[in-house]
């Protein structure tokens, strides 16, 4: 793949060519499974702050509206697809819930762009 300049990012299209070896999808499925566990937790413990605070029976809406918005949106942030995987990995990194150093192994332009991504 031809080397990108550092302000622009893959397109689409670039994304989808890309080749993933067998040791690079084990290693990008360990770091998404990984980042996802870690959100998946971090929802645990806001529900049970929330749900501990319920005092009415009306409040246990408001817990379920939280879980259900929260699912909408870990749903739409984690999809495994290597057409996409670059920018999901990309926004994990930019929010924190991934660290480069749980990416090691992928090849040096996969990385480039998964930072690119990071800093948009």
């Amino acid at each position: 793949m031809a080397s990108l300049h550092r302000t622009e990012a893959l397109s689409y299209e670039a994304m989808r060519d890309l080749n993933w070896s067998p040791k690079e999808k084990a290693v990008a499925r360990k770091a998404f499974n990984q980042a996802l566990q870690r959100e998946l937790e971090a929802v645990m413990v806001e529900a049970k702050k929330r749900a501990a605070r319920i005092r009415q029976p009306s409040e246990l809406w408001e817990l379920e509206r939280f879980l259900a918005e929260r699912r909408v949106q870990i749903d739409r942030e984690y999809e495994y697809k290597y057409s996409v995987l670059i920018l999901v990995l990309g926004n994990l990194v930019r929010e924190g819930m991934l660290s480069g150093q749980e990416l090691q192994g992928l090849n040096q332009d996969k990385l480039d762009s998964i930072r690119r991504y990071a800093l948009l």
